[in-house]
């Protein structure tokens, strides 16, 4: 059973700073790709970031050079170093993993941004 637990989540003003970290446990070999998803309340589920298990990276547009995804291969973790909040980025940031080509997600932790 594969499991992921983020933490990290809470209230920023606008300008400030947070860091999301995303540990899996369980059957953890063989990960294809880890990444952040977020939610906005209204809106779908959308990409923010994502990074492959050779360490490619991808970023939705409108958080490039804000945010930053990494990977801790050794803690089993991604995080997401998120800089320069604006209010539009608060949401629920969900954390994914990709194993086999099927997806695995988090329980969400919410961002807030104050404006």
């Amino acid at each position: 059973q594969l499991q992921l637990v983020e933490s990290g989540g809470g209230l920023v003003q606008a300008g400030g700073s947070l860091r999301l970290s995303c540990a899996a446990s369980g059957s953890i070999f063989s990960i294809n790709a880890m990444g952040w998803y977020r939610q906005a309340p209204g809106k779908q589920r959308e990409l923010v970031a994502r990074i492959s298990s050779t360490g490619n990276t991808n970023y939705v547009e409108s958080v490039k050079g804000r945010f930053t995804i990494s990977r801790d291969s050794a803690k089993n973790t991604v995080y997401l170093q998120m800089s320069s909040l604006k209010p539009e980025d608060k949401a629920v940031y969900y954390c994914l993993l990709v194993k086999y080509g099927l997806d695995y997600w988090g329980q969400g932790t919410q961002v807030t941004v104050s404006s």
